[in-house]
């Protein structure tokens, strides 16, 4: 099995955190994303334990809430004692209904609204992560009307190429994110900034990409931003008290991918920070990271249930399920990977290999392509695992498909954390 979280019955069916998921679908319906609670506040405790561990006091992670994003997350960062970041107004909103404590939240983006600047500045916001002038200007005009001193990091991009697929890769020269270093227009917008009235610089931020399996392009990434909070301590006199160095941690989707040691990635890239402060002669900072995926993706899987099945000899097979990129648009924006398993078939011999289409008019609705399972019958039930980050987040109402449920599965059991949509609820705004 994938992860450990996995096991199979004796009536083979596949258990998922101890609990039957033929069972869960018959009780809650098909499309549901399962999420194992336990899991997602271990990860947290490790990120915690492991920053302050190796890094300088006051280093914390954060929650990359883009990842996955609604009232209960919230609510369990809270719990946790974690940080989180948002990028939008409505990510913002949610974790104000949810009680977080918005001192502890970062806002991101490279666009943020004269609205989304208000509602931030109103809600009590910790930091922005300020991405360019215009927006510098609009965060210091905001701060200065309602007669407060705002804090905030401003994002860099170090140049750095993470290998990783193009649409997810953040760190290059010409990225839409950030001020470039090696172009000279990251020092300019410090001494920006440093000028401001009504902005209190913090430090400065980085990211690089996602779904990165090896440590060593943050220690690349820390290097260069080391190396420039260094040049504007020596040229401005300005020491920069927090790195952010952003998320991008990966998890493995299929067996062929390698495990990671997020302990181990962590305290590689700590000693790197401290041998390097010290070579720099600098004080440390506080480092940052935003870990989204590596928190929720393992946690959680989709299950389906099967309608047609369809052969076309001397070229390829269908299985077709009631959900597909409306909730899991991943592998039409970028042929992700994944583990499907027959849920309610765990002990069947596979012997049909087939591409998992989805519902929607849309002949690039694909789940996986390649997959190996005993031959589906209608009513069958697919288990797709790995799908906590960037797939309830994505989902939407293409073909005005209502989005599927998400069901926690707790200390005391499973309980629904965002209800299914209704058909009424997709008329809603409709005038």
């Amino acid at each position: 099995m994938l992860y450990d979280n996995l096991s199979v019955s004796a009536q083979g069916h596949l258990l998922f955190a101890g609990h039957d998921t033929v069972e869960l679908a018959a009780q809650y319906g098909t499309p549901v994303f399962l999420m194992d609670e336990a899991r997602v506040r271990g990860r947290c405790r490790l990120y915690k334990k492991a920053m302050a561990d190796c890094f300088a006091p006051g280093s914390v992670p954060l929650f990359a809430s883009k990842a996955l994003c609604f009232r209960r997350m919230y609510e369990i960062m809270a719990e946790e004692g974690m940080d989180i970041d948002v990028v939008s107004s409505g990510e913002l909103y949610t974790a104000v209904k949810a009680g977080f404590p918005m001192e502890k939240a970062y806002f991101h983006g490279n666009n943020k609204t004269d609205a989304d600047i208000r509602l931030a500045v109103e809600s009590g916001l910790g930091y922005f992560v300020c991405d360019n002038v215009p927006e510098l200007e609009a965060i210091d005009a905001e701060a200065g009307r309602r007669g407060i001193r705002q804090k905030l990091l401003l994002r860099l991009t170090p140049g750095i190429d993470p290998h990783t697929h193009v649409k997810i890769s953040t760190g290059r020269i010409d990225s839409k994110f950030g001020a470039a270093i090696e172009t000279g227009q990251a020092a300019a917008l410090v001494k920006l900034a440093l000028s401001k009235k009504n902005v209190e610089l913090c430090g400065y931020h980085c990211h690089i990409g996602s779904q990165i399996f090896d440590h060593q392009p943050f220690c690349d990434a820390a290097v260069l931003m080391l190396k420039f909070i260094a040049e504007m301590r020596g040229t401005l006199g300005y020491t920069a008290k927090i790195l952010n160095l952003g998320g991008g941690m990966a998890v493995p989707y299929v067996a062929s991918d390698p495990s990671i040691d997020y302990a181990k990635n962590i305290a590689h890239i700590g000693e790197l920070v401290r041998g390097e402060c010290r070579s720099l002669g600098i004080p440390e900072p506080a480092v940052l990271m935003e870990p989204g995926r590596s928190i929720v993706a393992d946690s959680c899987l989709t299950l389906y249930t099967v309608g047609a099945t369809k052969e076309i000899p001397g070229f390829k097979n269908y299985a077709s399920i009631d959900g597909g990129m409306t909730d899991n648009p991943r592998y039409t924006l970028y042929q992700a990977s994944y583990t499907v398993l027959p849920a309610n078939r765990m002990n069947d011999p596979a012997d049909f290999t087939c591409t998992v289409a989805g519902r929607c008019c849309e002949s690039g609705d694909l789940i996986q392509e390649g997959v190996t399972l005993p031959k589906p019958v209608r009513g069958d039930l697919l288990a797709v695992l790995t799908t906590g980050a960037y797939c309830y987040a994505m989902a939407s109402n293409y073909n005005r498909v209502p989005r599927p449920p998400v069901v926690m599965i707790g200390k005391d059991g499973p309980y629904v954390a965002v209800r299914r949509e209704s058909l009424d609820d997709l008329i809603q705004n409709d005038l």
